[in-house]
């Protein structure tokens, strides 16, 4: 196993004031929806093309990007990447960004919307559950491996914040994943649990009560209760910055702002929370025995949950914990220089086990 640090580029500085300003070209009339810099506009031949497809899972319509090499040839042979997107997060924004990254080292991609979320299907809207979020990721396998070109041989996996939690869930049983890498790695479970930084250990079965009256009353009136909504249009500079931890606020810049798309919300079901509060990513995360790439800022203050996976995650001889160094949390999803560092690191790994 392997600890790397890599320096950051010198001089960099970032607000995220300039961030809005520099990214509002990119997030204004994408006729795919992508709101991420340097999103595809058009599909030109012989460049890395998009191709929005939509297939069954367990009864519902998924929607999904797939992304293809420059030159793709449908009768050639190209490994492939699944990558799974944020919780709150849709296909359009860094889930689609490392999607369109990779097609142009070569791989074609694919970035789904979760079921019950996005423009995906499912009633109620905004269930957030573990075992479906999962199966979303088994689900993008089973796709891309019959999609015209794909070595299903060659299969790697990328999960972002939440989805690096659930890839991790889904690489513990699916070894079609042949390379598992994360990202800003969230554990969704252990957060609902504890609360962020562990900020809640002393309610956790007074908020599994109000999980189970939520479910009752869905039983009961068909009503849903949700929970962690927020208006983005009452977001103001200045209730964004009385947010405490990096992470939740600048993620409210990042969803609410900067990379704003319609179907994305941190709105989940409240009666989720009986899933996830007893769910926890890390559980039996030595059966993952595939090569696996765990990748975060070093300034991030979610760390925590990606080193602690790592070190639980001992059933594989071939493990990396890699650290930009100077990144948060959410500036790993966009900020130039952090993403090409990532990117980088990608081509290395996927490279050597694809």
């Amino acid at each position: 196993m392997k600890f790397r640090k890599k320096l950051l580029v010198a001089g960099l500085v970032l607000t995220m004031s300039f961030s809005a300003n520099a990214l509002a070209a990119s997030t204004d009339s994408n006729p795919y929806g992508l709101v991420y810099q340097g999103a595809i506009t058009h599909n030109v031949e012989g460049q890395v093309n998009i191709h929005p497809v939509h297939y069954n899972l367990n009864g519902l319509q998924i929607a999904a990007n797939v992304y293809t090499p420059a030159n793709y040839d449908a009768n050639k042979k190209y490994p492939a990447v699944v990558v799974a997107h944020p919780n709150g997060g849709v296909k359009e924004q860094v889930a689609g960004l490392y999607a369109q990254r990779l097609a142009q080292l070569g791989y074609i991609t694919i970035a789904a919307d979760a079921t019950y979320q996005g423009a995906s299907e499912g009633e109620p809207r905004h269930t957030d559950k573990p075992y479906f979020r999962t199966e979303d990721i088994h689900g993008m396998a089973d796709f891309i491996s019959t999609y015209p070109g794909v070595d299903k041989d060659r299969l790697g996996v990328l999960g972002i914040c939440g989805g690096g939690g659930y890839t991790l869930n889904a690489a513990k049983s699916d070894k079609r994943f042949k390379a598992v890498a994360t990202l800003s790695m969230f554990n969704t479970g252990k957060v609902r649990r504890n609360g962020y930084m562990n900020s809640q250990l002393d309610s956790v079965n007074e908020r599994m009560k109000q999980a189970s009256d939520a479910r009752e009353k869905e039983a009961t009136t068909g009503e849903n209760s949700l929970s962690g909504n927020i208006d983005f249009d009452a977001l103001t500079d200045e209730s964004i910055s009385k947010i405490t931890n990096d992470l939740y606020r600048e993620g409210a810049m990042y969803y609410g702002k900067t990379h704003r798309h319609p179907n994305s919300t941190f709105a989940y079901t409240t009666s989720s929370l009986m899933e996830l509060m007893s769910w926890e990513a890390t559980d039996q995360i030595e059966l993952i025995d595939q090569p696996l790439l765990m990748m975060a800022g070093s300034k991030a203050d979610s760390l925590y949950m990606t080193q602690e996976a790592f070190d639980k995650a001992t059933g594989t001889k071939d493990k990396e914990l890699f650290l930009v160094d100077g990144a948060t949390h959410i500036q790993t999803y966009y900020v130039p220089e952090y993403v090409d560092q990532f990117v980088a690191k990608l081509k290395d790994f996927y490279g050597k086990h694809l």
